[in-house]
């Protein structure tokens, strides 16, 4: 049998806005309290029906086995793309209608415990695959909205980086001395621009005696070594408590022994947070931060530092102490992905940072204006 949508919806919100776990246990007495009554055999199916609520990913299962997808789009019923790093492309899979893209939607929000409704017409969670999920709700959007950032399945190493064109054989060797000077770093791109990817594979070069202590909002970060301490930040629950954010783990991290301190990506006030433990004798962290180009990164630091109550001075002051170096992510043609500078920090007489290349990797020479400051932290 098929229960009606309704009824289905009904009983899945009752386990989500009751934090049940979905099991025969407890749906059988919501599905009889929803629905007509049934036989036995009726009653097996429509539990059966509902468990498969709570899993999979339904006609997107096709798409996440796809070699090298890190995006998934829905954008209506028949506009799905996907992004392999060449580009987006679309799909054929396609939904009948909105309402059906709006179910999955609302399925996949359920199975991570969170509320998707017009009380709450939107959702940013990580899912128990290690998927982030976002989605919109129409009216806010001419469609249901779906975006689902896949998580990588492994480490691409420096070697493969030099063979995909992402980097030289110069450059890959320069990065693994940047790692082995313990200088501490941002990668600075825009979205999809292979920020996470090259962060992991640098802090795969990392030498195995050393602590990684890791903090990200959504797990995203793979790395290849042995002494990893992952942290993900948690969302308040559908009561409004529970929520741990960046700026309790960063705090969290400087007490467990760690090496190097790695945020994912800076996004919002915990950058003072993130400032003041590089500044405490952790040499070597590192982080991702969204900038159109590595020069525009000391505004976005300055305007995250200012939501957080610093002053200028003092936000400048701090970046200049704890970032030492910028590498700069940039698209090329087709979608390709590469490493396109790096850069030293400099405080001006203005008490300004200022943000100087010292590697050009456009040029034939490579050498830039800050090549000697690089070579002085390298060494």
């Amino acid at each position: 049998m098929s229960l009606p949508p309704s009824v289905i919806n009904e009983v899945r919100n009752t386990v989500v806005q009751n934090r049940l776990a979905p099991s025969a246990e407890t749906l059988t007495p919501l599905i009889r309290a929803h629905s007509r009554v049934l036989s036995h055999v009726e009653l097996v199916e429509a539990v059966e029906e509902v468990l498969a609520t709570f899993a999979g990913l339904g006609p997107l299962e096709e798409l996440i086995g796809l070699p090298n997808v890190t995006d998934i789009l829905v954008n209506g019923p028949e506009n799905v793309w996907i992004d392999r790093g060449e580009g987006l492309e679309r799909t054929h899979v396609a939904w009948t209608c909105d309402d059906d893209v709006r179910n999955f939607a609302v399925r996949l929000a359920s199975s991570a415990n969170r509320r998707l409704d017009e009380a709450n017409p939107f959702v940013d969670v990580r899912l128990a695959n290690g998927i982030r999920f976002h989605a919109l709700l129409r009216p806010l959007a001419e469609h249901t909205t779906i975006s689902l950032r896949i998580p990588a399945r492994k480490v691409i190493p420096l070697e493969q980086h030099v063979e995909m064109g992402t980097i030289s054989e110069t450059g890959s060797q320069i990065l693994r001395d940047v790692i082995s000077a313990r200088v501490s770093f941002l990668v600075c791109g825009g979205t999809g621009t292979g920020k996470t990817t090259i962060l992991g594979s640098l802090l795969s070069e990392v030498d195995e005696q050393e602590r990684i202590v890791v903090v990200e909002d959504s797990t995203e970060l793979v790395i290849a070594h042995p002494h990893v301490i992952s942290l993900q930040s948690r969302l308040a629950n559908i009561e409004g408590l529970g929520e741990v954010n960046l700026r309790s783990l960063i705090r969290q991290s400087l007490r467990m022994r760690p090496d190097r301190i790695v945020v994912g990506e800076v996004r919002g006030v915990e950058v003072t947070d993130l400032l003041s433990a590089l500044n405490t004798g952790h040499q070597g962290g590192c982080g991702t931060i969204h900038a159109n180009s590595a020069e525009s990164v000391p505004a976005r630091i300055e305007s995250l530092g200012l939501m957080a109550g610093l002053p200028t001075p003092a936000i400048h002051s701090e970046l200049a102490c704890a970032v030492q170096l910028i590498i700069e992510m940039k698209p090329v043609d087709l979608g390709r992905r590469v490493v396109s500078g790096i850069h030293v920090t400099k405080l001006n007489e203005s008490g300004i940072v200022t943000v100087i290349p010292a590697i050009d990797f456009a040029s034939p020479q490579y050498r830039a204006p800050g090549f000697a400051s690089l070579q002085r932290l390298l060494n």
